[in-house]
């Protein structure tokens, strides 16, 4: 079992940054594939980045994909997200989400994932 933890949302302004933190409490996360989700209300959760358990492969939706950056470092245990060049439409409850194992998945459908954190609030105004 695995408990995730994100952190690190905040309000900014557009063009500014923030970084996420996705960490667990007692668990090892080296193991594990994790994804970044968003979510707006009523609208499903969307993809917006995944790193394999190596850090070797990421992945970005097109949305994202040059603004922001994930990252890992398994001797603390925990996941990064860089976000920068922030947009009003990145506004949104920010999730990871872990899955073992290495079958072939679609990384960016949610159903793929057996561990989620609470989220974490990112507001960038305009």
């Amino acid at each position: 079992q695995v408990q995730l933890v994100e952190s690190g949302g905040g309000l900014v302004q557009t063009g500014g940054s923030l970084r996420l933190s996705c960490t667990t409490s007692g668990s090892s996360l080296e193991r594990y594939r994790i994804a970044w989700f968003r979510q707006t209300p009523g609208k499903e959760r969307e993809g917006v980045s995944y790193i394999s358990p190596s850090g070797g492969t990421t992945y970005y939706s097109n949305s994202v994909r040059g603004r922001f950056t994930v990252s890992r470092d398994n001797t603390k245990n925990t996941v990064y997200l860089q976000m920068n060049d922030l947009k009003p439409e990145d506004t949104a409850v920010y999730y990871c989400a872990a899955r073992m194992g290495n079958t072939v998945i679609s990384w960016a459908n949610y159903r793929n994932y057996d561990y989620w954190g609470q989220g974490t609030q990112a507001t960038v105004s305009s």
